[in-house]
C-alpha cells in the first residue's frame, strides 16, 4: 500500500511543528523518518495513524483520503516505544487481542496467533506473561500483535530505543528480515542514524518540521544536500572547516587547499569524512594540524587533530600511534571533499 502526505502541516497553538511536508511512501517500502528530538517525526507518524489531527494538507493510503478517518478505519498497525502490552494477559492473549476485538472465532484466533508467533519465534512463550519476558521478547510480542491484524501499513515509533545496544543490533536484523519477508509498507521513526542507515530503503531527514533530504541511505551519506544533513549522518560527524573560497582554492588559516572546483565565496565551509582523511608527516599534507588525542576503537584508531578551524577526526589504521601535541599533516583526495555555503548551508557544486 502506498502512503502519500500532501502539504501536511501541524500546529499546536502558535507553534508550527510540521511545515508543508510532502512525502510518498511506496508499496512494500521501509521508510525511516529520522531526526533529533522535536523535529516533528513522531507527530507525522501519529498523524498517519490518526492519533493526531491534521492542521493542513491531506493524507491518503492506497489512494483513499484518510485525513479525517478514525484510526480503526485506516488499516494501519502501530508499534510503540513502550510496547504497550497488557500485563495481566498472556503472550498469546496479547497477540490475539486485535482479533478478539474483531470478533473472530476462538479457533481462528488461536490458529492465527500460532502462525504469527512462529514467525517471530515466540511459539514457546505463548502461555507466559510480559513480566516473564526479556525486553527483546516483549518487543517481539508487540510486533506480533501488529502483524496479526495483517495491516496495510506498519507504523513504528522508536520501537528499539528501550533495548540495550547488543539486543538493538539483533532486533534490527530481525525487523529488516521480517519486513522484507512480509513486504508490508513500513514507516519507522527514530533519532538513531545507525537504525536509519541499516533498516531503510529510503531515509527522510527532518529538522524543525521541515524535510531536509529524502534519499537512500547511501545517497544521503555520500551526497548530502545541506551542511545539516552532512553533519547529522555519520559517526563521527563530518569534519567541517570555515573559510573563504577563491577560484576553487579554499583558505583555511595559512593553508591553501585546491578543491578542483572553480567556485568562489567569502563564506564557505569545507567538509571531509573521517574515513577520507589520512595522517601524514608534518608539512606533507594539505592541512597543518597538531595531534590532540588517539583512541583505539578496535579495527581502527580514531585520531583527533587540532587545525586552524577546530578539531578534525581521522580514522587511521589500528597500529597508528603518535605523541600528544605532535605536529602532523592531514591529507586527502580533493574529490572526497564537500563544499557548502556558509550562510545558507546549501551544497556548493
Amino acid at each position: 500500500m502506498t502512503v502519500v502526505l500532501n502539504q501536511i502541516t501541524k500546529s499546536f497553538g502558535a507553534a508550527k511543528v510540521l511545515h508543508e511536508l510532502d512525502l510518498e511512501v511506496h508499496e512494500g517500502e521501509f521508510l525511516v523518518l529520522l531526526g533529533a528530538s522535536g523535529s516533528g517525526k513522531s507527530t507525522a507518524l501519529r498523524m498517519i495513524a490518526g492519533l493526531e489531527s491534521v492542521t493542513g494538507g491531506s493524507i491518503s493510503i492506497d489512494g483513499r483520503d484518510v485525513t479525517n478517518e478514525l484510526p480503526k478505519n485506516r488499516n494501519v498497525a502501530m508499534v510503540f516505544q513502550s510496547y504497550a502490552l497488557y500485563p495481566h494477559k498472556t503472550v498469546g492473549e496479547n497477540i490475539g487481542y486485535p482479533l478478539k476485538i474483531a470478533r473472530l472465532g476462538k479457533s481462528e484466533i488461536e490458529d492465527q496467533v500460532r502462525d504469527v508467533a512462529d514467525q517471530v519465534q515466540l511459539t514457546d512463550y505463548l502461555d507466559r506473561y510480559p513480566r516473564q519476558l526479556s525486553g527483546g521478547q516483549r518487543q517481539r510480542v508487540a510486533l506480533a500483535r501488529a502483524m496479526v491484524r495483517r495491516p496495510a501499513v506498519f507504523l513504528m515509533d522508536e520501537p528499539l530505543s528501550n533495548l540495550d545496544a547488543k539486543l538493538r543490533g539483533h532486533m534490527r536484523a530481525e525487523l529488516k528480515h521480517m519486513q522484507q519477508q512480509l513486504g508490508i509498507t513500513t514507516i519507522y521513526v527514530t533519532h538513531d542514524q545507525v537504525e536509519a542507515m541499516t533498516l531503510a530503503h529510503r531515509v527522510a531527514l527532518l529538522e524543525m518540521g521541515k524535510l531536509q533530504q529524502l534519499a537512500s541511505p547511501k545517497s544521503i551519506y555520500d551526497d548530502p544536500e545541506t551542511l545539516f544533513v552532512a553533519q547529522f549522518i555519520g559517526s563521527p560527524p563530518m569534519n567541517v572547516a570555515k573559510g573563504s573560497l577563491d577560484g576553487g582554492v579554499f583558505a583555511l588559516g595559512d593553508d591553501r587547499i585546491g578543491t578542483g572546483k572553480s567556485l568562489s565565496s567569502p563564506d564557505a565551509v569545507l567538509g571531509l569524512r573521517a574515513e577520507d582523511c589520512r595522517v601524514v608527516e608534518a608539512g606533507a599534507g594539505k592541512i597543518r594540524a597538531k595531534l590532540y588525542a588517539n583512541e583505539l576503537i578496535g579495527d581502527h584508531t580514531l585520531v583527533t587533530a587540532e587545525t586552524a578551524s577546530g578539531m578534525f577526526s581521522i580514522k587511521a589504521e589500528k597500529e597508528f600511534d603518535a605523541p600528544m601535541n605532535a605536529a602532523i599533516g592531514i591529507d586527502f583526495d580533493p574529490e572526497k571533499l564537500y563544499l557548502f555555503d556558509g550562510s545558507s548551508g546549501a551544497r556548493m557544486r
